[in-house]
């Protein structure tokens, strides 16, 4: 019998190498399979194949009694969820225990999205012309160009932009890759970035000491420029994510082609952006239409 560290590596190593998730995603699964092996460890369960529903009921119960958020509390039912599934795709289980578990209700948040001077103000923060500013030049252009994910983004190989044409191949959730347009601001900081490079590394980013630039790497400098542009509102990478599709539809983009962009399997996921639209439309109907209020 295996421990169950055992088959929390397995699972990891198979979400990381098939399912190309991000390392924030995989250190949010580790932490919540870990918090419930100490579960399994408290009420000395040491056999997986004893796992049922009404055992994982418990330990929500036990989750519930720490007053966590809802939205926390849906990822780590979607872990087990994701998890167990895996089990029974290995054959170590027959039938998957969270298959029942029950999401909480979660309000829906709009995402935060910045105004387009807001970002023209972030653009236009790096002017230096070493090698450091303008990678982070080609970081947030390139960011809000494409609508990237940040995994995408520090997975890039030199070789998958072709800045002739003006266009990326990236590779999205589960592998699945699409090409994306680059605006001639993206193409120019990215070739001024890599003109200045002299290093036979093939990936797109470096940081300071010449190796890939990490997922944390790219939210630290997105994070230092925000602190200089006296931006308020709290922004991540994914910020600009949301922004480059608000900004599509805002200028009359069908929400198809923004889901293709943004790589989203379900238009439902994309449908988020059309309530931020709508709250614009509404603010320009409330200053033009005469008899508005």
């Amino acid at each position: 019998m295996f421990p169950f560290t055992y088959y929390i590596d397995r699972f990891l190593n198979y979400i990381s190498v098939e399912k190309n998730y991000s390392h924030h995603t995989l250190i949010n699964y580790r932490i919540d399979l870990k918090e419930f092996q100490e579960f399994l460890i408290f009420i000395k369960t040491t056999d997986i194949k004893k796992i049922d529903y009404f055992l994982l009921r418990k330990f929500l119960r036990t989750l519930s009694e720490k007053n966590l958020k809802k939205s926390t509390l849906a990822r780590k039912i979607s872990t087990l969820k994701s998890f167990f599934k895996f089990m029974v795709r290995e054959g170590e289980m027959k039938n998957n225990p969270a298959s029942a578990l029950i999401y909480p209700r979660l309000e829906k948040n709009l995402p935060n999205f910045l105004t387009e001077p807001d970002i023209n103000k972030l653009m236009a923060i790096p002017v230096s012309n070493d090698i450091l500013s303008l990678r982070d030049k080609a970081i947030l252009e390139f960011l809000y160009s494409t609508g990237a994910r940040i995994s995408e983004l520090v997975s890039l190989k030199k070789n998958a932009l072709d800045l002739i044409s003006g266009i990326v191949k990236v590779r999205g959730k589960g592998r699945k890759e699409r090409l994306l347009p680059l605006g001639e601001p993206a193409v120019e900081s990215l070739k001024k970035y890599l003109d200045k490079r002299i290093d036979n590394n093939p990936s797109l980013l470096l940081n300071k000491n010449g190796s890939t630039l990490t997922d944390k790497g790219v939210r630290d400098i997105l994070n230092r420029y925000i602190k200089k542009s006296s931006l308020t509102l709290k922004i991540s990478p994914h910020t600009l994510r949301h922004s480059f599709a608000t900004h599509l539809l805002n200028r009359g983009a069908d929400l198809r082609s923004v889901q293709e962009l943004l790589g989203h399997s379900s238009i439902s996921t994309t449908q988020v952006y059309t309530h931020l639209t709508i709250d614009s439309l509404k603010s320009v109907y409330e200053k033009a239409h005469p008899r508005a209020k």
